[in-house]
Formats: structure tokens, C-alpha cells, sequence
């Protein structure tokens, strides 16, 4: 049984594991920073000490580096690197700012650029933080650094990721990141690579 840990994992029916994690050989470890979600672990990505050094398989982590401080991002990836085992990967969905400030520069900031179950997402949303979840007091949900393909890239690989992977999904708005800490087996980078 292989371990992923899905870092800022929200509530357990609202935030999903991405497809390669939804097979009956990976096992669910949920972190997160808000203890009302539940999760296994209450922390940061910035400090995830109750996590054991080199004891999980892969990393999920959707829509959440983004919430860190852009001079913390180095610190989290160094946080996913310290608990992954060696040639474990972190497969990493932020949002794609070249894509939303297209949408910006047409005029669409307060435009409704997708729905979600909880409601519409416009691209202020997405270089801020979702105006509701602040509006709310969830100071921590705010949007506080952000990445296009080259700079996710660049900041994976000066964390010491070994191969790193960006695809970019223009109707998602979205960018996701393949990151692996040591050289993966071909089965294992095949796989992975399939899903991007």
C-alpha cells in the first residue's frame, strides 16, 4: 500500500484526489490547516513536522501553494521534498496567472470564468483569493504569491526536484506540476506522465 498525502485536503467529500490517487494501492493521509475539515493532520505546508521524514509515496496538493507567502514557497517544496521518500513525487495544481491575466487584460476581472459546487469563480478570485471564503474570516484562504509555467517550474527544480513536468490547461485556468524527488522508475514516470 503506497501513502499520498493530500496537503490542504479540505473537507472529505470537497476535495477530491486526483485520478492516480483513486486506486485500491494508495492509501490517503489528509493535512490541512483548518481543523474544521477533519483532517489526519492539523498544519501548514510550511511546517509539516507531525509528518515523518521520507514516509510518503506522493504528494497531492491542489490549489494550495498559492496561499503561502512567495518567500515560503521555497519552504514548502523543501517541507514536500523532507517528507517524501526518495523518488517519491509531488504532483502539484495552481492556478495558471499567465491564462487569468489574458482574462484580466480583456476587461473580465469580476466575470465569471467557471462554476464550482460552491459558486462562481471570477479571475479576482483567482489572483486573490475566493472573495467569499474571505468574506467569511478564512484569512488563510487568500491568494498571496502565484505561478505561471516557467516560474512553478523554476521553483521545483531550485527546491531540488528531479524531473519536474508543467502542462498548462488554458480551460482550467490551470497548471499542473509533476515533481519527483529522485529519479522514478519508467513505470512509475510513465504513469504519472499519463495523467498530465
Amino acid at each position: 500500500m503506497k501513502t499520498v498525502l493530500h496537503v490542504g485536503c479540505g473537507p472529505r467529500d470537497a476535495s477530491p484526489l486526483h485520478a492516480i490517487f483513486r486506486q485500491p494501492d494508495w492509501r490517503e493521509l489528509r493535512l490541512d490547516i483548518d481543523p474544521e475539515v477533519k483532517p489526519d493532520i492539523v498544519g501548514s505546508m510550511t511546517d509539516m513536522h507531525a509528518v515523518p521524514a521520507a514516509s510518503v509515496d506522493a504528494i497531492w496538493s491542489s490549489h494550495n501553494i498559492e496561499h503561502v507567502e512567495g518567500h515560503e514557497v521555497a519552504q514548502a517544496l523543501n517541507e514536500f521534498r523532507r517528507v517524501l521518500k526518495p523518488a517519491g513525487f509531488a504532483l502539484i495544481a495552481t492556478p495558471d496567472l499567465q491564462e487569468v491575466c489574458r482574462h484580466v487584460a480583456e476587461g473580465r476581472l469580476e466575470d465569471t470564468l467557471y462554476t464550482v459546487a460552491a459558486g462562481p469563480i471570477a479571475a479576482i478570485d483567482i489572483l486573490y483569493g475566493w472573495r467569499r471564503d474571505l468574506a467569511r474570516g478564512r484569512s488563510y484562504m487568500a491568494h498571496r504569491t502565484g505561478f505561471t509555467r516557467d516560474t512553478l517550474k523554476t521553483r521545483l527544480k531550485d527546491a531540488g526536484f528531479a524531473p519536474v513536468a508543467v502542462q498548462a490547461n488554458q480551460k482550467a485556468l490551470e497548471l499542473t506540476a509533476i515533481a519527483f524527488n529522485g529519479a522514478p522508475d519508467e513505470a512509475t514516470l510513465r504513469a504519472v506522465l499519463k495523467t498530465l
